[in-house]
């Protein structure tokens, strides 16, 4: 039985020599192919690009022939190029759409196909069905594209056309970050691409400016040093190391495909992306002026909602996925989006998420401000108060499982002995309690796993509120 291909909102992702075979690859890009060539009926143009991890150079190839017989033409990218980079090439050059072999910050045995639309977006719902369809279709008659190449004869195939957006992308961001506070503030930078897409992106873009960076893991390793390219607070270790070699005022790290970021302050304290995206948020607002809005998901500090009250902006709170913020950004609804995840992006900006840019902002935020992140976020909380959010994930057996999926369609009153104020059907379900505080329950639908995300106004609360979100779970 063929493997069913499943293309979320980050495409589709699996194991290499498991079900990221050769064959379900071909599946794949077939279904894309059949996709794009139904949405427009002349020549069109598909960017092809990939992360660092294994046999990517042969997948791209292998897709840049499929889409020559399907007569569309392949841009296709020759060295690791990342995701944020690919969705700007995608709207600079017209293109209808881009195929990335990626599994972001997966671990190193997987590997993925993303698909963005030609606004450089992830692909919507509504588009992932339709590939999804075109799969099944291929599959059941695998010899359609085929039998039209031999109709129609050598002249069908397209040649592909080699891209290079990396200066293109480079260029924008000297149009969006302020490189000259940076050089006249003399602060030192390190860097951690994570063996991943970004090197030669985030710390070469300082440098040519004369900024003094220092850069780890700045080379290819499939492995990703065995582990997952994810930059999180444990496998920073490398970075933090170098921070203190060069006395940097800031590390900045960057996943596998560069669409998430991690960022440590000068101490070596980790900034959870929960608080990078509130700094941010308030950074613009006080240094570019911008007023049209802010997007957060549903399960990201509510410290967000209270600069937004703050500055008297629109809030706009989505779903989980960042697809969602990408349709407010294309509408020039909001000035910035994050998820808690590590995942954000600017108006007038890419879609998509952007760890290259959020890190170098996050530079120019430090150089301009001249304080620690850790002093800037001790000053939002003068401001308007303290938040201390926490992501955990629990495993649940089949019959908690099916217990605690009932529970959820229920709304409680009160939680933690504490009255339910609000409740919240967003994604998944969130309980927002009469002190402030906040829990929210996503069940995942691809393994027996339950997302809980907690907010409290105080530390000890919060290990108070984790308690009884988990308790609520297994009771």
């Amino acid at each position: 039985m063929a493997t069913q291909i499943k293309f979320g909102t980050s495409g589709w992702r699996a194991v290499m020599a498991e079900e990221f075979t050769f064959a379900n690859v071909q599946r794949g890009v077939q279904g894309i192919a059949r996709y794009v060539s139904s949405q427009k009926s002349n020549r069109a143009r598909v960017i092809v690009g990939r992360d660092p991890r294994f046999l990517g150079e042969t997948f791209c190839a292998m897709t840049a022939d499929i889409l020559s017989s399907h007569g569309i033409t392949p841009l296709v990218i020759a060295e690791p190029a990342p995701t944020p980079t690919i969705s700007y090439a995608v709207i600079q050059s017209k293109a209808d759409g881009a195929i990335n072999f990626t599994a972001s910050h997966n671990p190193p045995e997987y590997n993925g196909i993303k698909f963005s639309t030609p606004d450089g977006a992830p692909a919507l719902p509504e588009v992932a069905q339709a590939i999804e369809a075109e799969i099944a279709a291929f599959d059941a008659n695998p010899q359609i594209p085929e039998v039209k190449k031999a109709e129609a004869g050598s002249q069908s195939q397209t040649p592909s056309q080699s891209i290079d957006p990396r200066r293109m992308y480079l260029s924008r961001l000297r149009e969006i970050v302020d490189l000259d506070v940076i050089k006249k503030a003399s602060i030192k930078i390190a860097f951690d691409p994570m063996w991943g897409a970004a090197r030669g992106y985030s710390d070469e873009f300082l440098r040519e400016a004369g900024v003094t960076v220092a850069t780890v893991h700045d080379s290819r390793d499939v492995l990703f040093g065995g582990h997952a390219p994810e930059p999180d607070d444990h496998l920073l270790k490398d970075l933090r190391h170098q921070m203190r070699e060069i006395d940097a005022a800031i590390g900045i790290a960057t996943d596998g495909d560069a669409d998430r970021f991690g960022i440590v302050d000068e101490d070596g304290t980790f900034l959870q992306p929960n608080y990078i995206i509130a700094l941010l948020f308030d950074y613009l607002v006080e240094t570019r002026g911008w007023k049209n809005g802010v997007g957060k998901s549903v399960a990201t500090t509510n410290l967000i909602n209270a600069l937004a009250e703050k500055h008297k902006i629109e809030l706009h709170e989505t779903p989980v996925g960042f697809k969602y913020i990408g349709e407010l950004i294309k509408q020039d609804k909001i000035l910035i989006g994050g998820e808690e995840s590590a995942g954000l992006s600017i108006r007038k900006h890419v879609p998509e998420k952007d760890g290259v840019l959020a890190g170098l902002l996050c530079c120019e935020m430090v150089a301009r401000r001249g304080a620690s992140l850790g002093k800037q976020l001790a000053n939002l909380f003068a401001e308007v108060g303290s938040f201390y959010p926490l992501r955990e994930n629990f495993r649940l057996t089949p019959e908690v499982k099916q217990k605690f999926t009932e529970k959820l369609r229920h709304d409680p009153s009160e939680f933690h002995g504490i009255k339910v104020a609000k409740v919240v059907r967003t994604d998944g379900l969130k309980l927002v309690l009469a002190d402030g505080s906040w829990v929210c329950y996503r069940l995942s639908g691809t393994e027996p796993v339950v997302r809980v995300y907690s907010e409290a106004r105080s530390r000890e609360k919060l290990a108070k509120l984790s308690a009884a979100a988990k308790a609520w779970i297994f009771d």
